[in-house]
């Protein structure tokens, strides 16, 4: 389980972005999402209408970089977070989740799996997650000793911080049966829960709060090595209408989200919508994030420099690596070109 670096990307099928667009000379690392859990079998799925893209995807992005490694991640945000509780609860069941996992990947040929369960939320649902890891990663040694083929990368998506809604992540387990972790250090403001504007990633944050650097520390304190910890960044920001306009700085009272029904806005679009609205931008080095305001819409991203910065910023600190969700939201590679070489260019401290 050694790893020289990882610059990944997660990418989500999309008709406006197929897996062809996708540069992956930026890359070492692309996650293919996502697999679904079949709440009665217990197997994993790929649904029908993605099944031609996902066979394809490995030939399709090595053919701008034949060594990239492919990853199918399963679950997701939407994912139903009580079918994998209960999955986790079983041995039967947890074999069945394993098992079928490692014979799609084969099948399907990726060299790894991912799993992103948003998130085990009590302390039974994180010693099972840690049991899984477990079971899995033995699967996986065995499958690799019985075919004589290298064995499967497997890597976990998990919250910023090792402590979810105050229950701790099961990190000795983690660290032990992970290739790695991509800690989502982002979406620590949005409109949908909270009522002020705020830096959706911030990489500092002068007051106490949420940020990708106190998720690091609190990782590697609790005993996860910087070497399996990959830093993640969004290529989308949120938006709020604000309550006032002529207050468009930070904790800036709102009324709701602008822009699309939830806030969200791609990179790319950000990108077009500022031009259109002649809006005003602001690079914060303090907490290393963006914001931009028109008329009553503010939004808060990730910019070029910004994710120049966390790229530097991984690299210093002598992470694995960086991932960005997701690289459908980028603009014509300008972010993913942009951190590649930072990271090249930054030194371990």
């Amino acid at each position: 389980m050694c790893q020289s670096a990882v610059k990944a990307t997660y990418w989500f099928p999309s008709p406006n972005f197929p897996a062809t667009e996708i540069d992956s000379s930026h890359f070492t690392h692309i996650f293919c999402t996502f697999a679904d859990l079949d709440p009665n079998s217990y197997q994993i799925i790929i649904a029908s209408w993605n099944q031609s893209e996902f066979h394809a995807f490995t030939r399709t992005v090595q053919l701008r970089n034949p060594s990239v490694k492919t990853l199918l991640s399963i679950g997701g945000g939407n994912a139903d977070k009580a079918s994998y509780a209960s999955m986790a609860s079983n041995p039967n069941s947890r074999r069945s989740f394993i098992d079928s996992s490692i014979t799609i990947a084969r099948s399907y040929g990726f060299y790894g799996l991912d799993l992103d369960w948003e998130y085990p939320t009590t302390e039974v649902e994180m010693i099972l997650f840690g049991t899984l890891l477990q079971e899995w990663r033995s699967a996986i040694a065995a499958e690799s000793s019985n075919t004589g083929t290298p064995p499967l990368l497997l890597t976990a998506a998990v919250y910023y911080s090792p402590k979810y809604q105050s229950v701790m992540y099961p990190v000795v387990a983690v660290a032990n049966n992970l290739d790695w972790v991509n800690l989502m250090a982002y979406d620590f403001y949005g409109p949908g829960w909270s009522n002020v504007t705020g830096p959706p990633a911030c990489l500092y944050l002068p007051t106490a709060g949420r940020s990708g650097d106190s998720g690091v520390n609190e990782w590697t304190k609790a005993g996860l090595q910087k070497t399996k910890a990959v830093l993640g960044f969004p290529y989308y920001g949120w938006a709020w209408t604000l309550a006032k306009p002529s207050i468009h700085g930070y904790d800036a009272p709102t009324t709701g989200p602008a822009i699309s029904h939830d806030g969200e806005i791609s990179y790319r679009d950000l990108k077009t919508w500022i031009t259109d609205n002649r809006a005003s931008t602001v690079n914060d080095p303090t907490v290393v994030g963006d914001y931009c305001y028109a008329g009553t819409t503010w939004i808060g991203y990730d910019s070029e420099q910004t994710i120049k910065t966390k790229a530097s910023y991984a690299k210093r600190k002598g992470l694995l690596g960086y991932f960005s969700w997701h690289v459908g939201g980028d603009d014509n590679s300008e972010l993913s070109r942009a951190a590649s070489c930072a990271w090249d260019e930054a030194e371990t401290e």
